[in-house]
């Protein structure tokens, strides 16, 4: 069994899951010093320094670790210059949930290259790094190139495909225990329950869901509506609006705990998304895993979460209004397309995903020099 230091900048949303269940569900000894989910550019710029702090403390406690895991929303290079006098030479890991090369920028932040050269130093410093999908890492390695010949001089492009050589993609582990599990025939509701269940932000283009779900209120289609996630922007307007014109249609709006929100999932009929950026999507898969017919856009991590379910769970640019009118006026023929699905993305469930982690940090932890090959 490995010691596992295991270092999270941002334990908050999908980060703090991430973190939490593989500390549950590991067979390592896995120790976690983490900030909480707030203030993200802080997080980038100045958490190299706390948290090297809060690692002596965790090291002092429990002892040196055989492999250091780090969230990505910290910079990398530095913490490990903080570092030097007690981590010792245990492999290290660069964990990607996202990445800034990719993020789209919201409406108050200008493009700068802080961030981006952030993430590219953080990778070449690590002995590993690990992206969440093949849809992430793919974008990244195209992005790097581009960003690297930017430089004056002493450009690093001659680094990138050592760097590369580096990367694997390790999927996020998803907590499915309590997840519900549809079994045998489904009873085809009069009024269908649509589930949007993401973060209440620029990046998910909640407008386009309110758009589409307006349209199809005013030529009478029947649904019922629940908008869940969590928020943290003070004047979230398009919200407003939306449940303002929806009226009667929203049964839930708003964050709601686990206990409500895994109730949701088992009555929710659609689970829709037209996000602009998804480099995972747990809340969909959540949402797949208990039943909900997708209707999702071709694009972003969509096609490599659903797979041969591509036809029934995905729609093209432009096409939200249409398949989600098709959808909610014939939900049992779209339903049956789906047979299958919730069971295929129940492959992401934490007791499934966590051997391919525990596997690759008993290799890391026992390679030696040659680690990074691995």
């Amino acid at each position: 069994m490995a010691r596992v230091l295991l270092v999270e900048p941002f334990h908050g949303g999908s980060h703090g899951a991430w973190a939490e269940g593989l500390v549950a569900h590991s067979r390592h000894d896995v120790v976690a010093v983490s900030h909480p989910g707030a203030f993200w550019r802080w997080r980038m710029r100045g958490a190299a320094l706390t948290l090297a702090l809060a690692a002596g403390e965790a090291i002092r406690e429990h002892g040196p670790p055989d492999v250091v895991l780090v969230s990505g929303m910290v910079d990398l290079a530095r913490w490990l210059g903080f570092t030097r006098r007690f981590l010792g030479d245990p492999a290290v890991v660069l964990y990607l949930h996202e990445n800034q090369l990719a993020y789209p920028l919201s409406p108050n932040q200008k493009a700068d290259d802080e961030f981006p050269l952030g993430n590219w130093m953080s990778m070449a410093a690590a002995d590993q790094v690990w992206c969440n999908s093949s849809f992430q890492l793919d974008g990244l390695l195209g992005a790097l190139p581009v960003l690297l010949e930017r430089a004056p001089d002493q450009p690093h492009t001659g680094f990138l495909p050592a760097v590369a050589d580096r990367c694997h993609v390790v999927p996020v582990g998803v907590d499915l225990v309590d997840v519900p599990v549809r079994a045998g025939e489904v009873r085809t509701p009069e009024v269908p329950l649509v589930l949007w269940n993401q973060r209440w932000d620029h990046d998910k283009n909640p407008s386009a869901v309110f758009n589409a779900l307006g349209s199809l209120a005013d030529e009478g289609v029947a649904f019922s509506v629940a908008v869940v996630g969590q928020n943290e922007r003070v004047d979230p307007r398009e919200f407003s609006a939306a449940r303002e014109r929806l009226g009667d249609r929203v049964v839930q709006f708003g964050f709601v705990e686990r206990e409500g929100y895994v109730d949701l999932l088992g009555r929710a009929d659609v689970v829709v998304s037209a996000a602009h950026h998804e480099f995972f999507g747990i809340a969909v898969v959540e949402a797949m895993a208990a039943g909900c017919v997708p209707v999702l856009p071709d694009s972003q991590s969509y096609p490599g979460l659903v797979g041969g379910w591509a036809d029934v769970a995905l729609y093209p640019e432009g096409g939200l209004t249409d398949r989600l009118r098709e959808v909610l006026l014939d939900l049992s023929t779209w339903r049956a397309g789906a047979v299958g699905l919730d069971g295929s993305i129940r492959r992401f469930d934490w007791r499934t995903v966590v051997s391919e982690y525990d596997e690759r940090l008993e290799r890391l932890a026992t390679a030696g020099p040659s680690r990074s090959a691995h």
